[in-house]
């Protein structure tokens, strides 16, 4: 097991290493500096290891963002916590056997982050200490999860499902066409807004549109402009990426359809570094994190902003600044014995926790959107 302790004043810790700067973020401010000298006979403070598949080459990228929101959060607060890094591969028996050697040593375990890994490690009887796992894992809702273990992945399902509510309350009596195409996470995003949509007794009609070099299919274009004219009332989901979204919306301004609404998630929304000045995505509809579209909000603005992350990398970072926030609140009550059931006014949406009395429960509620000019504005649903 490779792992750096970021030592804190008034605690003991294990040698410290200096943290290595992520690709293209601003070192100095997401990653506090190692701190050398603690005092030897100072209370050790609750112990968090922050386990991260910092070896595994795909993963390596977004658990350096993953790592760097952690401690920017953990610097802003870190009195009478000591965080320790915990580098892993992606492989799960590797996964569980630097698991079990940390649960020896810490108080709690933030992570893993890969989905098979968590997987794993709810699967295995090692989870006797508080886990907050950062992906859900396979068959999410057939699982049972250990009670110490919390889910807070972020998941464009549930933004689905959000989407489908605020749709179905914007648009009574509306048919939803829900559009995607093969990539997976358009899939299972469009297969979760249309159960949610089931569930609310609405219907439905779904179609799996051709890319071709990354654009939608002209022929498909055509055909679905003329089923929208034959609906006297109707709506779009767009399980699509930002590009295609502009191209559909082109073409349902087109006359003589009239104004159809569009509604999708944080894939419409490439980031700020991408966005493109104009009114082709205008009126569109999407839910995102508050960390992509609600700079100016207080709880994001006390954290250090990042540089050159495209938009995915933002959010694993915005990830794992409420990873900390929940786990040293977590922490806090566990220290007093209590259990925990708490909201945070969070930089991945308005959060709610409960841990330490029956079965974990997080819930995630993400900021509606509209874009106006290219941006996304957020606004109340």
């Amino acid at each position: 097991m490779e792992t750096f302790a970021v030592a804190m004043p008034g605690t003991q810790t294990e040698s410290p290493a200096a943290l290595p700067a992520s690709a293209g973020a601003d070192a100095s401010a997401a990653a506090p500096s190692a701190t050398a000298g603690a005092a030897a006979d100072a209370a050790p403070g609750y112990r968090i290891g922050l386990m991260l598949p910092l070896r595994s080459e795909p993963l390596r990228v977004a658990a350096e963002a993953v790592r760097d929101g952690f401690l920017a959060a953990w610097e802003r607060d870190r009195a009478g916590i000591a965080v320790t890094v915990i580098e892993t591969g992606d492989a799960a028996q590797d996964v569980l056997a630097t698991y079990g050697t940390a649960l020896e040593q810490q108080d709690m375990i933030v992570g893993p982050l890969a989905r098979s890994a968590v997987t794993a490690v709810a699967a295995s009887p090692l989870v006797q200490k508080p886990t907050i796992a950062l992906n859900h894992p396979d068959g999410r809702g057939e699982t049972t999860l250990p009670a110490q273990m919390l889910v807070i992945g972020l998941s464009i399902e549930d933004e689905a499902r959000q989407a489908a509510n605020w749709a179905a309350r914007e648009q009574p009596g509306a048919i939803a066409y829900i559009l995607s195409n093969q990539a997976q996470y358009q899939r299972r995003s469009a297969s979760a807004f249309a159960a949610q949509w089931q569930r609310l007794g609405r219907s439905a009609k779904t179609a799996e549109m051709m890319v071709l070099n990354g654009y939608l299919s002209d022929g498909e274009m055509v055909a679905l402009r003329a089923r929208l004219q034959s609906e006297p009332s109707a709506l779009v989901f767009a399980a699509l990426d930002p590009d295609q979204a502009r191209q559909l919306r082109v073409a349902l301004q087109a006359p003589p359809l009239g104004e159809i609404a569009v509604y999708g998630t944080s894939s419409l929304n490439p980031g700020k570094a991408r966005q493109l000045p104009g009114p082709e995505l205008d009126g569109v509809r999407l839910l995102d994190l508050p960390w992509q579209i609600q700079r100016d909000h207080p709880a994001v603005m006390v954290y250090p902003q990042t540089v050159g992350r495209d938009a995915d990398m933002e959010r694993l970072y915005a990830l794992g600044i409420d990873a900390f926030r929940i786990a040293h609140e977590i922490a806090r009550n566990a220290q007093h014995k209590q259990s925990a059931d708490f909201k945070l006014d969070g930089v991945t949406g308005q959060l709610k926790v409960r841990f330490g009395d029956g079965p974990a429960v997080f819930e995630r509620r993400v900021q509606p959107a509209v874009y106006k000019n290219g941006v996304p504005q957020p606004v109340q649903p």
